[in-house]
């Protein structure tokens, strides 16, 4: 029971797209329907093509959803963390997994099912909503990353990465501290460029006073990163 009752109280904390709706009550009620899993790091947690029987949330950790080409090369679509839901696409579809996903640190999730997924959905149809703007914002976000890509410089791109990792896009709060938990490498692949390009951006945005590096923990200067953000060659 006390378990229960932290799962719910997290759950309300990180602001879960899929219960954006519910009352406590009601999260008290469909909670037991996940189930708590843990994933070390670099640990492989499903391959594109695999078929889909459940989705995640993340409670603790991250996650990197990502392909492979012929070759080797990988591309990052995005990175997930805490509060994020991940690999909806096939449950909701019927499809196969369009991507991997890795665990780029020890998380813990919740797991739920195809078939209770549906079960919520025809007892409660407001989570139907909740997954449309869900899945609307996810379309945004993809779409925004792909444009960072195609127009922006490395620096722009990294800076724009930062700006969504302290979700203060449009904040006009002065300084927050992020922790990043990407390597260098990872980081390129989520960005479209080499490591080394990645490590110059970094110093680019020392340099302009936009970020100070203490180790995995970043101090971002949310006005000087919305200006570099900007920055189109």
């Amino acid at each position: 029971m006390q378990r229960l009752a932290s799962i719910v109280d997290l759950i309300r904390q990180l602001e879960v797209p899929l219960f954006g709706t519910m009352s406590a009550a009601d999260i008290v009620a469909v909670v037991p329907l996940f189930h708590p899993r843990n994933f070390a790091p670099n640990q492989l947690v499903f391959s594109k093509g695999d078929h889909a029987e459940e989705l995640y949330i993340l409670l603790s950790g991250r996650m990197k959803i990502s392909v492979l080409s012929p070759d080797g090369r990988e591309l990052a679509f995005r990175t997930a963390g805490p509060g994020q839901m991940v690999g909806e696409i096939a449950v909701l579809d019927g499809g196969t997994r369009t991507a991997n996903m890795t665990a780029l640190a020890q998380s813990e999730v919740l797991v739920l099912s195809k078939a209770d997924l549906a079960n919520l959905i025809a007892h409660r149809p407001a989570i139907s909503r909740d997954l449309i703007q869900f899945l609307c914002q996810r379309l945004r976000d993809t779409s925004e990353q792909l444009e960072s890509i195609a127009l922006y410089r490395i620096e722009a791109r990294l800076a724009r990465f930062l700006l969504a990792l302290s979700d203060q896009m449009s904040s006009m709060s002065t300084t927050v501290e992020v922790s990043l938990v990407l390597s260098q490498t990872e980081l390129g692949a989520v960005l479209g460029a080499s490591r080394p390009k990645v490590n110059v951006a970094f110093h680019h945005l020392e340099e302009a006073g936009a970020i100070r590096r203490h180790g995995s923990r970043l101090t971002c200067d949310i006005q000087k990163l919305l200006a570099i953000s900007e920055d189109i060659p």
